[in-house]
């Protein structure tokens, strides 16, 4: 069993459109991994296709934009798993002999989905998982959203994924916890992200997972970030931040000390072993949300 798990963080900006130039810059950003002695390498949210959507005005209905040319042009340029781009990944990871949690905007059943595939060494796609948050109150409203959230295994590690706003709720991470996740990955793209590395690490202690996540450079953005549920250290200290970047473009590497992290899971009072899981009926009942602010529905997230 592995002692150590280093994770390349790819702090880039893919081009919207450009899923050819976003492969090449992936695939070289993989061998810079690879050099780097990375294990597994996580890219933001939406790698290959960019993140964008047509635009159209927030009081048109889905099932209008449906039927316009500008949504059936952008549905068309999202990928399947049988994608050649997604192959020139598959590929590389076979080639270099290292794991790989790339992303896309891939085909739905009706409309587009949000994708992160997490591929083996052998290239093999080990687990294929479509967001489940979308963000039903801007352009994401255009996806499908995914239905569950899953766990997989690579070199030994249990990891699961969430995608950006899958973040902001609680039962995201709190469920890939209880599906055995050791390590929750999050490929993600958004702006203000000062309080959100710090829910990110508020997850990461409450359910005794690291959580890695890979957001794009820029102003307001950038801030990727790899998180230990270790909350203390040696010397009493409380900070589990492996590393938080800034805003700037790069590639960092997240080392995680797998004994250590076990036996921490193993001997705290965190995660599932004193839940008082009968008290939680409300979180199986249907609730009607507040009034949405409009502050809020001229942001992504």
């Amino acid at each position: 069993m592995k002692e150590k798990c280093k994770i390349a963080v790819i702090q880039y900006q893919s081009r919207a459109g450009c899923p050819e130039e976003n492969t090449r810059l992936g695939v070289r950003l993989m061998e810079k991994a690879k050099e780097q002695g990375a294990d597994l390498v996580l890219f933001p949210e939406c790698w290959i296709t960019g993140y964008a959507f047509p635009e159209f005005d927030d009081e048109i209905p889905v099932k209008e934009i449906e039927k316009t040319e500008a949504f059936r042009a952008w549905a068309e340029c999202t990928i399947t798993e049988d994608s050649a781009f997604l192959d020139v990944f598959q590929k590389k990871a076979r080639e270099l002999q290292m794991g790989v949690v790339v992303t896309s905007l891939t085909r739905g059943n009706r409309r587009p989905r949000n994708t992160a595939f997490l591929l083996g060494r052998d290239g093999e796609i080990l687990l294929r998982y479509d967001k489940v948050h979308t963000c039903d109150f801007s352009s994401e409203r255009m996806l499908e959203s995914g239905d569950a959230f899953f766990v997989a295994e690579f070199d030994g590690v249990q990891f699961g994924i969430m995608i950006c706003y899958d973040r902001e709720y609680p039962e995201s991470a709190r469920v890939l916890m209880m599906k055995g996740a050791e390590i929750i990955l999050v490929p993600n793209d958004c702006s203000e992200m000062f309080h959100r590395v710090n829910t990110l690490s508020t997850r990461a202690y409450e359910n005794m997972t690291g959580v890695v996540m890979a957001n794009p450079p820029g102003k307001g953005k950038g801030h990727s970030c790899a998180l230990s549920p270790i909350v203390w250290d040696e010397n009493g200290d409380c900070d589990n931040r492996i590393f938080v970047a800034g805003e700037q473009e790069g590639l960092f590497l997240a080392e995680f000390d797998l004994p250590a992290l076990r036996y921490y899971r193993s001997h705290e009072m965190m995660g599932n072993t004193f839940r008082k899981v009968k008290a939680y009926a409300p979180l199986m009942e249907e609730t009607i949300a507040p009034p949405f602010c409009r502050h809020h529905q001229n942001q992504k997230e």
